[in-house]
């Protein structure tokens, strides 16, 4: 049975340090018109509600700020992901901050709780923080910590208690309580900046990162069937494309959390169709285009649209 595709645009940005991602949907839209491309009258879409206004709530915990608000929009996106996916649709999610994925992935979940789900993180950064662990308190750190279930206690240095921790124990269970993915079932591409608990955590967990010199290495091709391999036993897989993935040096700086030597857009295209073409992607998400940090004027969220676009027909090949 033939599916469609479903924008799902999530316009949040509370997850982050600054403030700007939850501009970045409208930002690859205008990216679109402005190249006189049709796509965003292409396809059904909806809109995630916000908890934007959060942001003026002075009162933040310092280990993971707004937290209960972080839990009510990963909570809403976790319901639309599932309700597109038991309507037979493709969750196409574009969101501001990286703490949408653990919405996306919990909605996968809930929709396939006897599944096994492999994650594809094309990403700058591990996010595999806790607020036992996170210096910054972003929890855009964190949704990988909280997709595994794992708070890395080993390398805590925050005492987390009350609020905090009542809602960091709601965020691992949202849709189906316990671990969404396993590690074994988690693949990094280009992760280059980490601090020393995210590395220990790789370390430990076994979790295999690509970087950049070695795809470049060893050839994307390569690279990619040998992720794939390694999730052969999953049911499913699920992509998230982090565009600080890309150098911020040759593509643009409008990004939360810029990070120099990564991929250009056409790596990136590359991966992302290689990983189509196995008929297991079930949802594919672009986050954290923040145009408010751009001085190239759009050029971040115009990029993004191009590895869209461009990955747009694989996707619809091989959804029906």
């Amino acid at each position: 049975m033939s599916k469609a595709i479903k924008i799902i645009k999530n316009r949040s940005d509370i997850g982050a340090g600054t403030r700007g991602s939850d501009m970045g949907i409208d930002a690859i839209e205008i990216a679109a018109i402005n190249s006189k491309n049709n796509y965003f009258s292409r396809f059904d879409f909806e809109d995630v509600e916000t908890e934007n206004e959060s942001i003026y709530n002075k009162v933040n915990n310092s280990f993971a700020k707004r937290i209960e608000h972080v839990y009510y929009q990963c909570s809403r996106v976790a319901l639309v992901v599932e309700k597109t996916l038991n309507e037979n649709e493709f969750p196409l999610v574009i969101s501001g901050d990286h703490s949408s994925a653990l919405g996306t992935l919990s909605g996968i979940k809930a929709a396939f709780p006897n599944k096994r789900i492999g994650a594809v993180w094309i990403d700058a950064h591990a996010d595999l923080h806790s607020p036992y662990t996170s210096p910054s308190g972003n929890i855009h750190g964190m949704p990988l910590a909280a997709a595994l279930n794992d708070d890395n206690l080993e390398s805590k240095i925050n005492e987390v208690t009350g609020e905090t921790d009542k809602y960091w124990e709601a965020l691992k269970n949202i849709g189906k309580p316990g671990p969404k993915i396993i590690a074994d079932d988690l693949v990094f591409f280009g992760v280059r900046d980490t601090e020393e608990p995210e590395d220990k955590q790789i370390e430990k967990l076994g979790i295999k990162n690509y970087s950049v010199a070695e795809v470049r290495h060893r050839g994307i091709k390569n690279t990619v069937n040998e992720a794939i391999d390694r999730l052969k036993n999953c049911d499913m897989i699920y992509i998230s494309f982090d565009v600080d993935s890309m150098d911020c040096d040759l593509i643009s700086y409008g990004t939360g959390t810029p990070v120099p030597k990564g991929f250009d857009q056409y790596e990136v295209i590359a991966i992302i169709n290689q990983l189509l073409e196995t008929k297991k992607v079930v949802c594919l998400e672009f986050v954290e285009v923040n145009p408010l940090l751009d001085f190239k004027g759009n050029k971040m969220a115009e990029t993004a649209f191009e590895v869209l676009d461009a990955v747009t027909p694989t996707l619809t090949n091989t959804i029906n």
